[in-house]
């Protein structure tokens, strides 16, 4: 029994591509080795001690956390820091660290879809979609050498296409060039024109990866100076993004969605709030689970009847109240991405099966644990 860690982050990679990660965000496997077999996966937001002293602490153990442990500027994991010592305590126990955090709030489905699903939502649509910058990438290769240089592309990022990878085309010709003197070639003599079978090579990669993929074709292609044609192309909507907007099948009041939210999402100190006209009926909601009142423009341009989301501050709310109908339902940040969890577990579950036990944590990571008293009314 048991999976290599490997195989896992692939399955995880897939469904919750690194490339949809936030450019400040920090993604992926934390500690432990890619070649360890794991005997069972824990999913939970936080990675904390508490959830750490819950899990079974034999075997080799992975813990797939949303949030990410070491998100800020880090120079140490000394065991004597609170972060360094539960990392220290993982590697001694054979276990290892993996974190989806940006990457699944944008996936499809991912953390938003998690939350639409637990209140009863069929999504519709994307709130915030995220348009895919690539480019397409082609480059003339010497037959010989096409399986090099695709190959090298791949390992660079480059091939992916929704959830397939290794993706490119290609078409046989001939290429010509003189070398020149001062030039170094593989193929052919300084002023006698060389024509050489060659392979032209497409395939896409996100913008961002350019400087990346150059390195890797000048290394594996075994010309001086490669032919490469890079070409933008027109950015456009990825089916993923942040949010989720949804329907309920009826429509209800807002005191009675606001009601169906709070029996939906675990108990909190910070419990369910809500913003709105109690009898307005809610059956169009946009979702965001996290901190989302970044969103409370797009969920507005949504036309949607309610927003849920977790964090909302009360300048950002007050001025919403202000000029819209749109209802706001708040929720705790730990609740609103509790649901992300079970959908996790069951990515693993359907890829692995009984090869790999995978269970929810059920230790409570909301910061927040103490609510004061109601106070008395002495009127």
């Amino acid at each position: 029994m048991g999976v290599r860690l490997a195989d896992i982050i692939g399955a995880l990679d897939v469904a919750y591509p690194p490339a949809l990660a936030e450019s400040w965000d920090s993604v992926g496997l934390v500690c432990g080795d890619p070649d360890q077999q794991i005997d069972t996966v824990t999913v939970a937001v936080d990675a904390t001690a508490a959830v750490l002293d819950e899990m079974d602490s034999a075997g080799s153990h992975l813990l797939l956390a949303h949030h990410p442990l070491l998100l800020r500027g880090v120079d140490t994991v000394a065991a004597s820091t609170p972060k360094g010592a539960l990392i220290h305590r993982l590697i001694r126990s054979g276990g290892a660290l993996f974190t989806a955090h940006t990457n699944a709030d944008s996936a499809s489905p991912g953390v938003s879809d998690a939350l639409a699903e637990s209140l009863g939502l069929t999504v519709t649509s994307v709130l915030e979609p995220q348009f895919a910058d690539f480019d397409k990438w082609v480059v003339y290769v010497p037959t010989d050498s096409v399986e090099a240089v695709r190959g090298a592309m791949f390992e660079a990022g480059a091939g992916h296409l929704g959830a397939y990878s290794d993706c490119s085309w290609s078409v046989t010709g001939t290429g010509q060039f003189r070398p020149l003197e001062g030039s170094d070639p593989s193929i052919g003599a300084h002023g006698v024109v060389e024509r050489v079978v060659e392979d032209r090579v497409e395939m896409v990669a996100p913008a961002r990866l350019r400087r990346e993929l150059f390195a890797a074709i000048h290394t594996a292609h075994p010309y001086e100076v490669p032919a490469v044609d890079v070409l933008p192309m027109a950015p456009v909507p990825s089916g993923t993004g942040l949010g989720r907007v949804g329907v309920l099948t009826e429509p209800e009041p807002l005191r009675d969605f606001v009601s169906r939210v709070r029996a939906a999402l675990p108990e909190t100190v910070w419990g369910t709030r809500a913003a709105g006209d109690q009898d307005a009926l809610i059956q169009t909601v946009a979702v965001c689970g996290g901190a989302g009142d970044s969103l409370l423009g797009a969920a507005v341009k949504s036309g949607v009847d309610a927003y849920v989301t977790a964090d909302l501050r009360h300048h950002p709310a007050d001025e919403h109240v202000r000029t819209s109908s749109v209802a706001l339902v708040d929720v705790a940040h730990w609740a609103s991405e509790f649901p992300w969890c079970a959908q996790a577990a069951r990515v693993l579950d359907n890829e692995f099966g009984e090869k790999l036990p995978t269970r929810i944590s059920p230790v409570r990571t909301d910061p927040w644990t103490l609510g004061g008293p109601e106070k008395e009314d002495n009127a």
